[in-house]
This record gives structure tokens, C-alpha cells and sequence, in this order.
């Protein structure tokens, strides 16, 4: 390779927990040799509906030297890891926003030929975890992108157990972050660092 390669982490999260799953993935993307940005994507949410939670108004509070994601973001990047709590199924309002803000660099052809992937928090165990997932997957087929899930890579992935992508149950907060899921965070940034890796070294080749 010719140089570092370059992985944005863009994700939104409401209570943190998304938050704090991004960051493992953003540090053990750079301990794998990656030139890393840790992004979080702008909140459409009103102060009211922030303020009448405790724990949104403590994160929003706490994550306020996060900066926010643009679309330039994208482009620099050769991965993007994108993650998201599920909202009946599918990404947040406020992921899905960011995505259509792509528009341009898509028409362009400038978001194809990258490598992305995805992790996600749900309140209940399953509650749409991997339909999450493979909704924000539909948007990398239209990208032109490489999508490279963690799979069953790995034999945390069998104790994990969702070859799509990182995902955690935050059972409405009471369930913080464990080993597991860190695990199953790092296994995929490794991964995905690896693969983008191999990826434009072959396009710099062809």
C-alpha cells in the first residue's frame, strides 16, 4: 500500500451506546494501522424531546466535541463504518438523513469502489437488529460499494452471534457495554482495515 489507509467511523447515537461501540471501533481501527475520524452525524431531534430524556440530554451533553459528519468525510475515506440504533426495524432518522446527503458524490460515482459496513444497538434482544443492518446495506448496493460484514470470521463471532454486523442489546439502558461486543467490534474494524486495505492496493495496482 502506499499509504495509510484512511476509515471514517460515522454513526449516530441518542444515549451513548452506539456512541461507545463506535469509539472501540475507531481505536481499534488505528491500533490495525488506520488513519481514523470518528464522526457523529448531525441530531434532527427538538431540545424538547432531548430534554424530557435523561440520559439523550447527559449524551448530547457529553458527545458535543464529536464532530459532526459530512459528506467529505466520505470521500476522503477508502472504509466507512457506519452505525445507528434501530428505529422500528430500520436505520435513525438522523443516519438516514446523512445518507441522503450524498447524493452528489453518488451521481459522481465517487462513493463506489470504497469498502463499508455497519454495527447497530437495539433496546430489546433481536428488535430488528439485523433488518437494520441490511436496510443500511441497501444503500451500499446503490453506492457501488464493497460491503465486508464481519461474518463468522472469527470464533467470537460464534459467542457475538450476528455475522451482519456489531450489534448490542442496551435492554432500555440497563445493559451496558461488555467484552462481547467489544470483541465483536474490534474483530470488525481489524477486518474491515485489513480488507480496504487489500482492496485499493489492487485498484493502485490495476
Amino acid at each position: 500500500m502506499s499509504a495509510t489507509v484512511k476509515i471514517a467511523v460515522i454513526y449516530y447515537s441518542a444515549t451513548g451506546f452506539a456512541a461507545e461501540i463506535a469509539k472501540e471501533i475507531a481505536e481499534a481501527a488505528a491500533k490495525a494501522g488506520a488513519e481514523v475520524r470518528l464522526l457523529k452525524t448531525a441530531e434532527l431531534a427538538p431540545d424538547t424531546a432531548i430534554a424530557s430524556n435523561e440520559a439523550w440530554q447527559a449524551h448530547a451533553a457529553a458527545s458535543a466535541g464529536i464532530p459532526v459528519a459530512t459528506p467529505d468525510d466520505v470521500e476522503w475515506a477508502d472504509a466507512v463504518i457506519f452505525g445507528t440504533p434501530t428505529r422500528f426495524g430500520n436505520v435513525s432518522s438522523q443516519l438516514k438523513q446523512f445518507l441522503d446527503t450524498l447524493g452528489g458524490l453518488w451521481a459522481q460515482g465517487r462513493l463506489a469502489d470504497k469498502v463499508y459496513s455497519g454495527f447497530v444497538t437495539t433496546a430489546t434482544t433481536h428488535g430488528g437488529q439485523e433488518s437494520t443492518l441490511l436496510a443500511l446495506y441497501n444503500s451500499i448496493h446503490h453506492f457501488g460499494g464493497l460491503i465486508v460484514s464481519p461474518g463468522y470470521t472469527d470464533p467470537i463471532k460464534f459467542v457475538d452471534g450476528n455475522p451482519y454486523g456489531t450489534s448490542h442489546v442496551d435492554a432500555q439502558g440497563n445493559n451496558p457495554i461488555g467484552e462481547e461486543t467489544r470483541n465483536a467490534a474490534r474483530h470488525q474494524a481489524e477486518r474491515v482495515v485489513r480488507i480496504a486495505g487489500a482492496l485499493r492496493a489492487g485498484l493502485e495496482a490495476a
